[in-house]
């Protein structure tokens, strides 16, 4: 899942290109192809990698609360060793932006989670089920509000009247590309801060609520890590998430390839809705990689009438399904906070068939260091195409800069196996469980998993 942030976020990178291609991050096409990559990572990558991790920032949310509270840590001492990540997480985004990359996102997800586990971490699912429609809803009012204007804009307002000429309006990527990476690294750092800092509420307060709050969801039900139960469910989410996110994001697509008549002043008309979008296809990618880990594994697939210790809901009648959750709704308030952000116990593992295959298991450990991995990204990537570093951005196409950025994710693969086969955590890993826990963690017994494990990563 990796690759799918390091090609999101290399066209951040390429600075002295004038111009910008509608609300993406992209520089203006070199040529056919580079208009056709940028077409394909506007439906398929562009707006869905945050969400999918942040997505998977949650599901690990839940997956630290439930190991702690196995080890016997009480729920208290659970919930400020979360405050405790989350601002370790906040002034990481901070150092990682100052020092290398203004689009980065641990801040943002850092002051998310320390506000949505402070007003929904202990609520019932019910009620987060609740919270995600209302959020999806809101986004959905205005993403059709924003297509509207922008059609309203294009065939009545007069031919660039509405396109500002000057001041901070007229500012685009272009020109916080070159404030970040065309000024000398000192003056750099000031303006990657400035930028970072004024992104940081309205990525962090509009952006990661919903796919953090459908992580909870899924990690209370364990759709990720206990992928033989939920087969069906996650097909489900796998083909209905990446369909609604390809095809939300086609409009976009067609207008940067010249499709759509959409006014240059209202390129923006699309972006809510491919952003709203991007929520689903996140969640959807992340269904694909469970599947697949099931798949390699050759686990045998739980029949859906024990799947959450419960009946197959699909042969009950509609009474019967709703005595079933009035049932599961009392049992649910009879719960105490911390137990309702559990979630259903865990099911023994169908032992597997097979081991996977090599490549399987490398990026597998990737994805167990994704910090440190993410990170990594940025320190080979910003040198790169800096000014004070080799200078590649203003030379280089999107096709290009894509090519360099799946190099490094290539290049992590060695470095993720060594630290795997020498059981050693990654640097940023320590860092942030140095910082995390004091003294109140406690070392998990003698075969029992530590919860808090990444699920599969690419």
């Amino acid at each position: 899942m990796l690759v799918l942030i390091a090609i999101a976020n290399v066209s951040w990178l390429l600075w002295g290109q004038e111009g910008t291609v509608g609300m993406t991050p992209h520089v203006p096409a070199h040529g056919p192809l580079d208009t056709a990559v940028q077409a394909v990572m506007t439906i398929a990558v562009d707006h869905r990698a945050m969400p999918l991790f942040a997505f998977l920032f949650g599901y690990g949310m839940v997956q630290f609360h439930r190991s702690r509270l196995g080890r016997g840590i009480s729920p208290q001492v659970v919930r400020v060793m979360l405050r405790r990540r989350h601002w370790a997480m906040l002034l990481l985004g901070l150092l990682h932006a100052a020092l290398l990359f203004y689009g980065d996102i641990l801040g943002a997800y850092g002051i998310a989670a320390l506000l949505m586990v402070w007003i929904f971490f202990g609520r019932r699912t019910r009620t987060l089920v609740i919270w995600v429609c209302v959020l999806a809803g809101i986004s959905a009012i205005f993403a059709l509000f924003s297509i509207l204007s922008a059609i309203m804009l294009t065939v009545f307002a007069p031919e660039g009247a509405a396109a500002p000429t000057t001041g901070p309006a007229a500012w685009g990527n272009d020109t916080f590309r070159d404030w970040a990476y065309a000024s000398p690294y000192l003056t750099g750092m000031g303006l990657r801060l400035l930028m970072w800092g004024t992104s940081l509420l309205p990525s962090a307060l509009m952006a990661v609520p919903l796919p953090l709050l459908l992580g909870w969801i899924a990690a209370r039900h364990r759709l990720l890590e206990e992928p033989w139960r939920h087969v069906r469910t996650l097909r489900r989410i796998m083909i209905g998430g990446i369909a609604i996110g390809w095809l939300t994001g086609l409009p976009d697509a067609l207008l940067i390839l010249g499709l759509i008549p959409l006014a240059p002043e209202a390129s923006w008309g699309f972006a809510t809705l491919n952003t709203l979008g991007g929520v689903a296809c996140g969640v959807g990618y992340a269904a694909a990689f469970a599947l697949l880990a099931q798949r390699l594994e050759r686990r045998p697939e739980v029949a859906s009438e024990v799947a959450d210790g419960g009946p197959d809901r699909a042969a009950m009648s509609r009474q019967e399904r709703k005595a079933l959750r009035a049932e599961r709704a009392a049992q649910q308030l009879a719960l105490t906070p911390a137990a309702r952000a559990v979630g259903v116990p865990a099911d023994p593992a169908p032992p597997a068939g097979v081991t996977p295959p090599l490549l399987a298991r490398v990026i597998a450990a990737v994805g167990q260091r994704s910090l440190t991995f993410y990170l990594f990204q940025s320190v080979v990537l910003v040198p790169l195409m800096a000014s004070w570093g080799l200078g590649l951005g203003p030379h280089l196409s999107t096709t290009a800069a894509i090519a360099i950025a799946i190099g490094v994710w290539l290049l992590s693969l060695p470095l993720a196996w060594l630290l795997h086969t020498r059981g050693m955590r990654g640097p940023a890993e320590k860092l942030l469980r140095r910082m995390t826990y004091g003294k109140h963690d406690v070392p998990p017994a003698v075969g029992t998993a530590d919860g808090a494990v990444t699920p599969p990563a690419s």
